[in-house]
């Protein structure tokens, strides 16, 4: 035998390989600036270690592990991506086989049945074994990694009752094991791995060879206090494939802006009125610039937000948009949602999972603030304050031409007396500005203490229970706050200035965001996307979409279970709403699991058939949502077990809370999973 030291390999050829690749595939694409980045940058982490890499075979290694990570900073996780990484795992695993057969002292290669193509690698795996019901399960490639790389314990799941094992496969055997003997435990160490390029790189092509993809179209819609606009994305989604999701549920993977349309100033038709035909007109104009029907978009928010949410007719505005932009597009507002979709939309997501920081993300637009707290990626909490560019409009001349309903208590706080028409000289509109930015900046590091911010407060305060690392703005007042010269005809340029030096006079670190006007749009034509589990059931009875139908949970859970308990929660949870059980259509969310074995499911089916006579005697829809995976087994216990045969819909792997509100379009994907809008149907007069 040979040791791993004194492996013999012909590392140049496999970079020169390497590189041959990834030029061909970069040339396809007109990219040569990409190739070369990548190159660069897979170079250079490689050379970060050429102290540690004493020998061939971990430089060999160190060529596998590192790739991904190079290929990722040039190109976005999809197809491409993974095909690409499938292009090389033949030629790696060539060099690692070399490297085996040394070590193994064996003078020929295993045959083969012919040349190894992209994607249909004959490598090693990991699998969870199930020693009660010999079944194999995928590990999720996190905690995959964990199990090769890491000291540490992990904890490996149970299934019956019992935790499973970990088990060394042959990808080309994913037959059954025969014996318990052939399992072994994760704290044994794992030699096949280091000759499988799959394994090391963390890609699978064998198990990935079927992945499927979902291409929608998406439109964000975003009437506003001082402005409107929209934008048309591509969202790219990819099933996900493992032990922990045996639904194989489809999750976003990637975003792309196709369209930005043209920026106009919200029409009004009085101070407290939208002017719906312009705004309607302007939208149907974007849609024939963009060469886009209404039938061909998937998905979409139209959002009315600020003080354009408080006008008259702001309902009104939704439902046109909503019913002449495509049936899929779902109409949301309220401020909670607004300052997620804000951070969203600004980029502050992205950099919080990347950076690991805690940011405060705040969107200032026309009539309102609103902020987020983002910590790793995570939405820590949000709020929003009556603070804004467009609550109070002047012209060139100081002409005040809007005052709106924040503006007037402003006023009283600070002695003035100002109405429409009147001239407001420039020291005054500072003393305005200065005021606003004060309170802004008061709710953006405690919660609200004085009078004026605790009436202008639109939501709860924000939770300070952790520090703030960073802080960034969205919106339109956020272009000035950043340099940006472009003027409303109101005190937006006045607020900037007072915001930013507030900000340094307090030292507090600020950094720009990737989008700042057209953060909320784009966070509402991306972001709003949720995608059942595609072990769902709707009723063929049931017309889609469905549109407005509020979540409520229902407190009934594995402790719990027992067929009384869910009478009782199902009737308790209606109560909460005020709702009426057979009149009012909502949507019943189960968050916990709630069934270990088959013999409850009957048991569940006939309670639920228990706690709502009313809809099951006058056939209305029942919407039964679930956090577990559960959906369609227990859709056909409930068809069998009870007298509900129809109008019955059963949705999974959902995440809601209570006071969302979901639309659920047509199914996706051959029907293997539907598309749920979940949101804030809120318009405060």
């Amino acid at each position: 035998m040979t040791s791993y030291s004194e492996v013999q390999l012909d590392i140049e050829s496999v970079k020169f390989g390497i590189s041959g690749i990834v030029s061909k595939f970069f040339e396809s694409k007109e990219s040569a600036a990409l190739k070369d980045s990548f190159i660069s940058n897979y170079y250079s982490a490689i050379e970060q270690h050429e102290e540690e890499d004493t020998n061939d075979y971990l430089k060999l290694r160190r060529m596998i592990t590192e790739f991904k990570p190079a290929l990722s900073s040039v190109l976005q996780l999809g197809e491409e991506f993974d095909g690409l990484c499938e292009s090389v795992i033949p030629l790696f695993n060539v060099m690692l086989d070399s490297a085996k057969q040394q070590i193994l002292g064996e003078s020929s290669r295993s045959k083969t049945m012919g040349p190894v193509i992209p994607g249909s690698d004959q490598s090693t795996d990991i699998r969870y074994y199930c020693t009660v019901c010999k079944q194999k399960f995928d590990i999720p490639q996190k905690v995959k990694t964990k199990l090769l790389d890491s000291v540490d314990n992990v904890k490996i799941p149970e299934h019956h009752g019992k935790e499973m094992k970990i088990m060394i496969v042959r990808l080309e055997d994913t037959s059954p094991l025969e014996e318990d003997a052939n399992a072994v435990n994760a704290d044994i160490k794992l030699d096949e791995s280091e000759f499988s390029a799959a394994v090391l790189m963390g890609h699978f092509p064998s198990l990935e060879s079927n992945v499927e993809y979902l291409k929608l179209l998406s439109v964000g819609i975003d009437v506003g206090s001082s402005t409107s606009h929209l934008v048309f994305s591509r969202i790219t989604l990819k099933r996900e494939q493992s032990f922990f999701n045996p639904s194989n549920r489809f999750l976003p993977i990637n975003r792309e802006i196709i369209y930005e349309g043209r920026i106009i100033f919200t029409p009004l038709s009085n101070s407290n009125t939208i002017d719906v035909e312009s705004v309607v007109n302007f939208i149907q104009e974007e849609y024939k610039k963009a060469n886009i029907e209404t039938n061909m978009v998937d998905t979409g928010a139209v959002i009315v937000t600020g003080e354009a949410a408080r006008k008259q007719n702001a309902a009104e505005i939704v439902s046109r948009i909503s019913s002449e932009t495509g049936k899929f597009v779902s109409a949301t507002a309220g401020p909670n949602f607004e300052a997620l979709l804000g951070a969203m939309g600004s980029g502050v997501f992205k950099r919080s999972q990347t950076t690991q920081r805690t940011i405060m993300n705040v969107d200032v637009g026309g009539g309102s603030c609103k902020l987020s707290i983002i910590s790793n990626g995570y939405v820590y909490s949000t709020a929003a304050i009556r603070v804004g560019g467009r609550l109070l409009g002047i012209d060139n001349n100081f002409k005040i031409w809007r005052i709106d309903e924040p503006s007037y208590f402003l006023m009283q706080e600070l002695d003035m007396d100002y109405q429409l028409g009147d001239i407001i000289s420039e020291k005054d509109v500072r003393i305005f500005a200065k005021k606003y930015a004060g309170v802004l900046l008061e709710v953006m590091r405690e919660p609200a203490k004085s009078h004026l911010a605790k009436k202008l407060m639109l939501t709860d305060d924000l939770d300070f229970t952790i520090p703030i690392d960073e802080y960034s703005f969205s919106g339109g007042v956020a272009e000035m706050i950043y340099g940006g010269t472009k003027e409303y005809d109101d005190i937006g340029r006045y607020l900037a200035q007072e915001i930013l030096n507030l900000m340094n006079s307090l030292n507090l670190p600020v950094v720009e965001p990737d989008n700042k006007i057209r953060a909320t749009v784009i966070g509402a034509g991306a972001f709003t996307l949720s995608i059942s589990g595609s072990t769902c059931f709707v009723d063929e009875n049931v017309n889609l979409p469905v549109f407005n139908v509020p979540v409520i949970p229902v407190n009934v859970t594995y402790e719990n279970f027992s067929a009384q308990k869910v009478e009782e929660e199902v009737n308790q949870a209606f109560k909460n709403f005020d709702f009426e059980e057979g009149k009012d259509l909502v949507a019943l969310y189960f968050t916990r699991p709630i069934l270990s074995s088959s013999e409850r499911l009957p048991v569940f089916a006939k309670a639920l058939e228990s706690a709502l006579p009313n809809s099951v005697a006058n056939e209305k829809m029942i919407i039964l949502l679930f956090g577990m995976d559960i959906a369609r087994i227990l859709a056909t216990t409930i068809r069998r077990e009870t007298s509900i045969r129809n109008n019955l819909i059963c949705l999974d792997e959902l995440i809601l809370k209570a006071g969302d509100w979901i639309d659920i379009g047509d199914p996706l994907h051959k029907g293997d999973a539907y598309p749920v809008t979940i949101k804030s149907l809120v318009f405060k007069g």
